[in-house]
């Protein structure tokens, strides 16, 4: 019985958890960008202040966490109604000189997108092997991940992008030049 009990127990704290980060999430955090076929900002992300105290119980814990087909991503441009609320994506990852989370001594902006340049026609043929010539962080596999994670412009790609389709362009990040694959 006492099992059963830490489990519901458990499940509880997720929703309200869920619930609280929810509440903290701002509403309308898209900003207006390029298409696509741009580049990404460098700059960092800012990040939503503390969690708020209060009942997590208050609202709906899913509230807000399936944007509507409404809801643009890339500036004003919306996600067409059959995108899906989620996504599976594979990531390679090229990092340089003062993106989050560069090593020291990283390679400059021009050398990661030269590198990112030319894994893309190896990534459209076998994905799996191209994910060993990116840096760490890279893989085929990322997991799964729903509308409002990601800055706009990736957004916008990730969930456009047919499935098992590698982006013909590598994406300019916060962390770095990705070259993406989304799975499903």
């Amino acid at each position: 019985m006492h099992r059963w009990t830490s489990v519901v127990v458990g499940v509880l704290f997720s929703g309200a958890l869920v619930g609280a980060l929810m509440k903290a999430r701002p509403s309308g955090s898209h900003s207006s960008a390029p298409g696509p076929s741009a580049s990404v900002s460098a700059e960092p992300v800012a990040l939503p202040g503390p969690i708020p105290s209060g009942s997590a119980g208050d609202e709906d814990p899913t509230a807000g966490l399936v944007p509507s087909p409404e809801d643009t991503t890339d500036g004003g441009r919306p996600l067409p109604n059959a995108a899906p609320s989620a996504v599976s994506f594979g990531v390679i990852l090229f990092t340089y000189q003062g993106v989050q989370f560069a090593p020291p001594g990283a390679r400059s902006k021009e050398e990661a997108l030269e590198k990112a340049k030319a894994v893309v026609e190896d990534a459209k043929k076998d994905f799996g092997d191209a994910v060993k010539k990116g840096d760490r962080g890279s893989t085929s596999d990322a997991g799964r991940i729903p509308r409002g994670v990601l800055e706009p412009e990736i957004e916008y790609v990730l969930f456009t992008l047919e499935k098992g389709a590698v982006h013909p362009d590598p994406l300019d990040t916060p962390r770095g030049y990705w070259v993406v694959r989304r799975v499903d």
